[in-house]
């Protein structure tokens, strides 16, 4: 089935060759613009990935009305408060940065200033053995921890791991792409994400206080993933898809900047480290210096 599908997502492009067909009366040119067809079953096929992108273009626009181009930034945005890494010992940013260059989705306001976190070993691989088991990569089951005092605001429990495939493409098959995921007020229109959590992991409910450092979850590969990672950001609200994305200021941390990185992703990264930022970018191990519990 998913290979009828892959042939459906590249054949429904021959209906460009058919545009003529708006403007001439040719009987060729109406058949070649049904070939449009073929992407109404990808869309019922892949119907959550289309529900999601819809999500994602109107909350799109709503930013962009109600916001403009004057979305935070680093330089006219401080946060109220300063939050830890939501996890114990070393981890390595994969994605994410305060500039556009390394940032997680610059084009996407809500996860501008997000992260992707995974644990990589002494030879800058995620996983020890089959590549396609979660639990085969290194960051998979580890203890996320919530980065600051606050209340949860919202969660979701009900998302399965995604499949694993060899090649590293994304399972786009889950209903929400966050997957397992938590929302934490932290202060006046200050909310953390943390996403893609391990199924029944979860042991915090709506309404729950936590204190930074506590357990919340486990890491995991639920929702729109290509292999186990922790997905965490800062938003100005509660909803995922309307609320811009915020520079996450950290404090008490270690970042350096591994050697051995370039054999997990070949992407450019940042050309210098600053030890004593509060800001982390793609490309650096981080932890926190001492315990956040």
């Amino acid at each position: 089935m998913k290979v009828f599908i892959r042939f459906c997502s590249r054949i429904k492009y021959l209906g460009l060759l058919g545009f003529p067909s708006f403007f001439m009366d040719y009987k060729l040119f109406d058949f070649l613009w049904s070939f449009w067809l073929f992407g109404l079953i990808e869309i019922f096929y892949n119907f959550p990935v289309f529900v999601q992108s819809v999500k994602q273009l109107a909350g799109m626009l709503i930013i962009l009305i109600h916001y403009g181009r004057e979305l935070p930034d680093a330089e006219t945005y401080r946060c109220k408060v300063q939050y830890s890494l939501p996890f114990r010992g070393n981890w390595t940013v994969v994605n994410g940065s305060i500039e556009k260059e390394f940032s997680h989705s610059w084009n996407l306001p809500p996860q501008r200033y997000a992260y992707d976190f995974i644990i990589l070993n002494e030879e800058g691989r995620s996983y020890t053995g089959n590549k396609s088991d979660v639990g085969s990569y290194h960051c998979y089951g580890q203890e996320i921890l919530a980065p600051a005092d606050g209340e949860v605001v919202e969660c979701r429990t009900g998302s399965k791991d995604s499949f694993m495939s060899t090649d590293g493409q994304i399972d786009c098959s889950a209903k929400d792409i966050r997957g397992n995921y938590i929302i934490i007020r932290h202060a006046k229109e200050e909310y953390s994400l943390l996403a893609h959590l391990k199924p029944d992991s979860v042991i915090v409910r709506k309404g729950d206080n936590v204190k930074r450092g506590q357990i919340i979850a486990l890491c995991g590969n639920t929702g729109n993933s290509s292999e186990p990672h922790l997905h965490f950001q800062l938003q100005k609200g509660a909803n995922f898809y309307t609320s811009p994305g915020l520079p996450i200021e950290f404090k008490e941390i270690e970042i350096t900047s591994p050697a051995i990185y370039p054999n997990y992703d070949t992407r450019p990264v940042p050309a210098s480290t600053d030890p004593k930022s509060t800001y982390i970018a793609r490309g650096q191990n981080v932890m926190n210096k001492v315990s956040v519990l």
